[in-house]
């Protein structure tokens, strides 16, 4: 089955719905220019404007993730999540010739018909750079390996292997790792429809 990026989700929903550049735009609040880069460049935002792009399509933003629906229940067995790689999020920069960004998001039930949640292991490199980060809905988050600082209105939080945190994300948020070592988290985002 071919997988599709998605920017050609958006392109696709566009078309269907017969909706241009300029009207997403307008009801999503996202600049026509992070648009077209996302249709034509593959390029690949933070969560949030992908949200606002979802909402202003009139669809859930695993309608933008997801490569077929289940209707049934979906399970995710250890290892496959790895090979589910999504999409990588953060402040691109270039280390060793190569561009990197920072957070790698796997998508654990990407198949799931009808979703309201969104559960990812993320990745963070050590060095990750993000923006903050606004949204309407909830996040759950659990940090799996390493350490993850949680930067959440004018509060940081260090969470360690073990915690986790519950928290709106309509207030500007950012996960970076902590301690000089990559973090591995499970986050579960929520987003009414």
């Amino acid at each position: 089955m071919a997988t599709h990026t998605p920017g050609e989700r958006i392109a696709e929903l566009r078309k269907t719905y017969s909706i241009g550049r300029e009207t997403l735009a307008q009801r999503s609040g996202i600049p026509v220019e992070l648009i077209r880069k996302i249709e034509d460049e593959a390029h690949i935002p933070d969560l949030a404007p992908l949200i606002k792009i979802a909402r202003g399509l009139g669809v859930r933003l695993g309608t933008l993730l997801d490569d077929h629906e289940e209707l049934g229940p979906v399970i995710c067995r250890a290892g496959e999540a790895e090979a589910a790689a999504r999409f990588i999020t953060g402040l691109p920069e270039k280390k060793e010739g190569k561009e990197r960004a920072g957070l790698s998001f796997k998508a654990l039930a990407a198949d799931k018909n009808g979703r309201h949640m969104e559960p990812f292991i993320v990745d963070i490199e050590s060095d990750a750079k993000q923006e903050k980060s606004v949204h309407e809905g909830e996040e759950f988050i659990h940090v799996l390996s390493g350490e993850m600082l949680l930067e959440y209105g004018a509060d940081s939080h260090i969470l360690k292997a073990g915690d986790s945190v519950y928290y709106d994300s309509i207030v500007p948020h950012r996960v970076l790792a902590a301690g000089g070592a990559p973090a591995r988290i499970l986050a579960v985002i929520y987003t009414p429809v």
